[in-house]
């Protein structure tokens, strides 16, 4: 019998996925921060974690979704399985996703505060882009646009932010407390791209694997519509993108050839792509969203530290 630990722990607030995810560009933008002086731990730390909360709310609600539209898929047993048994119960859980998604909002004075109006925009599209994947009314997962609302989110949204509400207090006035443009560089922009594309392999692998049950939910992934072919072209294309982007930074944006120390785990990018390019039975991918969920936090690490080096 699966245990209520278990049942929360491991596949609801799922921390070896959820974490590393939620911390990865938050690292860049940290590191971003740091090599501009104006690092600021209190709110990089107070965003980091309403921007995981809010991630393990939208994983939350997703399972939730599952349970309630499709509570004869075979996706997740063990969720159906707790169910049945009372390890689980759908009170509970809309109450868990509810605590996700009313904490973070509880940060906003103090972001207001610190930070000025736009960090509301922010606020806004973390609850809208987590809600949305599987929530209604957008619930976009399910018409195949996940893909590039990860890619921003993670790659650029996030990064910002971070830098945003590190930076910004250094600026700020209360003549101009609604944007200010000196917290917006464009590196801010383009660093975390990278991150980006990992954090949306990660998706598009679960996409991979679960081709046949978003196929009887109906789903309409890129997996499902163009085939397995088709998205690991795309895993590839993105992998690539990640691996050569630091190249990027030190030639065309001028960091230091610090910014190339991602490139030290370029050996595990070679061996999970293998494993998606083979021919091997699919639920063999089980293994890999936890292994590139952590390796998008030590690139996001050693890109962070590259980044801060000047």
């Amino acid at each position: 019998m699966v245990s209520a630990r278990r049942v929360w722990l491991d596949l609801l607030v799922y921390p070896t996925y959820t974490l590393p995810v939620a911390v990865a560009p938050v690292l860049v933008g940290v590191g971003l921060a740091a090599h501009n002086g104006a690092f600021r731990l209190l709110p990089a730390l107070i965003g980091f974690l309403a921007s995981w909360l809010l991630h393990v709310g939208g994983v939350m609600l997703d399972n939730y979704e599952l349970l309630v539209r499709h509570p004869d898929n075979r996706e997740h047993p063990d969720l159906v399985e707790a169910l049945h048994t009372g390890a689980l119960s759908l009170p509970v859980l809309r109450g868990a996703i509810a605590f996700c998604f009313a904490v973070p909002m509880l940060t906003g004075p103090y972001f207001l505060h610190v930070a000025g109006y736009l960090v509301v925009a922010f606020g806004i599209l973390g609850v809208v882009s987590s809600w949305g994947y599987a929530g209604a009314p957008l619930a976009y997962a399910r018409w195949g646009l996940a893909d590039p609302i990860f890619f921003v989110m993670f790659g650029v949204v996030a990064v910002v932010g971070t830098y945003y509400v590190e930076a910004a207090p250094l600026y700020l006035s209360h003549a101009n407390r609604l944007l200010v443009l000196r917290a917006l560089p464009l590196d801010a922009f383009v660093l975390g791209l990278p991150i980006g594309a990992l954090v949306t392999n990660m998706m598009l692998i679960d996409d991979l694997r679960d081709r046949a049950p978003d196929r009887v939910k109906g789903w309409r992934t890129g997996a499902v519509r163009f085939g397995p072919a088709w998205s690991r072209i795309e895993i590839g294309a993105l992998m690539a993108f990640s691996y050569l982007a630091p190249f990027w930074f030190w030639l065309g944006l001028g960091f230091s050839p610090w910014v190339l120390l991602p490139l030290l785990i370029l050996p595990q990018a070679v061996a999970m792509m293998r494993v998606v390019c083979s021919d091997r039975r699919f639920d063999e991918l089980f293994p890999l969203a936890p292994k590139i969920a952590a390796m998008s936090f030590y690139y996001g690490a050693l890109l962070g530290i590259g980044v801060a080096v000047r």
